[in-house]
């Protein structure tokens, strides 16, 4: 996992199956905190003005093809300037061997040298999706997350107010849960919002009166799932008499979490409401919205043109 100090190389060497050509004591623990990535033409030539050595280096065919043409005391220079900068790690793409002067100066910097049998392309594109993915900014809010119908749906409120409980019981009805108690949220390279739990707790929820339940032994691997886009969030609180609840649901509000607005709701609870029911509507009723249907606004409508019909109908030119 990524946290504010990066992600672990180890963590990365192992996604992307990267072979060790050299790696220094305790490689594997470097953090790499850049989401972009270089391939460092312009270095090898001697050029470093606005170089981040902060980035992950690749070497491809165009890189291996330069150095092929010099002299191998050159090449020495080369990579004796380039790894000074003590970059996070070097990637030669392709299955492209290093230079022994490449191996020599890596010793003599510490630098790590890895191996890819990928094209140089698709090592770049899926890197830089993947450190998108796992530097993206970062937070963990109290609630609960479940995919219902497809829609990521986060429930919020105080303590004891039953949002495990409406959980299981969406569980029960076909639903998944993605996290219970505490929720990861970070933004995607996509602009939305991406729901997880903490690996400590993931797959457990907790029910008052019975104690922590692991969901996946209970009900199967189809009753959970790792992450989930928060497509809404619905805040839950105790019935309050008196109050004015939304009852035609026109006026859309949102709430901002790393800058993404999402839409949010307000459910009241009190005995007698099937809460699991309700957020199923409420999870079709936002999918509706977001393919440009509103029921609320289009019965709006309904309702002024049947005023409109009436009023002419009474006052007929």
């Amino acid at each position: 996992m990524a946290d504010r100090m990066g992600i672990k190389l180890g963590t990365i060497i192992d996604n992307f199956h990267l072979k060790v050509l050299y790696g220094p004591e305790g490689y594997r623990n470097r953090r790499i905190t850049m989401e972009e990535v270089n391939r460092p033409g312009l270095q090898l030539t001697g050029f470093f003005d606005y170089f981040d050595k902060d980035r992950v280096q690749i070497l491809g065919l165009v890189e291996i093809s330069y150095l092929e043409g010099i002299p191998a005391a050159k090449r020495a220079v080369v990579f004796d300037r380039l790894f000074s900068y003590h970059t996070p790690a070097v990637i030669f793409a392709r299955g492209l061997k290093p230079y022994p002067e490449c191996l020599e100066m890596a010793r003599k910097h510490g630098q790590v040298i890895l191996g890819s049998q990928e094209s140089t392309a698709n090592i770049m594109s899926t890197l830089i999706a993947y450190l998108r993915s796992e530097l993206s900014p970062t937070i963990t809010r109290s609630g609960v997350l479940v995919e219902v119908y497809g829609e990521g749906v986060m429930l919020a409120g105080e303590s004891g107010v039953g949002k495990s409980e409406t959980a299981i019981e969406l569980v029960k009805r076909g639903h998944r849960l993605i996290a219970d108690d505490a929720v990861e949220i970070r933004r995607s390279p996509s602009g939305g919002l991406v729901g997880t739990a903490p690996e400590l707790i993931r797959h457990y929820i907790e029910l008052r009166g019975i104690g922590v339940v692991d969901v996946r032994r209970l009900f199967g691997m189809s009753a959970v799932k790792f992450d989930s886009a928060i497509d809404m969030m619905i805040q839950l609180e105790p019935w309050k008499d008196g109050k004015l609840y939304d009852r035609l649901g026109a006026d859309d509000r949102f709430v901002s979490l790393l800058d993404v607005s999402i839409p949010t709701l307000t459910i009241p609870v009190k005995p007698g409401r099937n809460l699991a029911v309700i957020i199923e509507v409420a999870a079709m009723n936002n999918r509706n919205k977001k393919m440009g249907y509103n029921a609320a606004l289009e019965f709006s409508l309904q309702v002024d043109s049947h005023i409109d019909q009436k009023y002419l109908e009474a006052n007929p030119k």
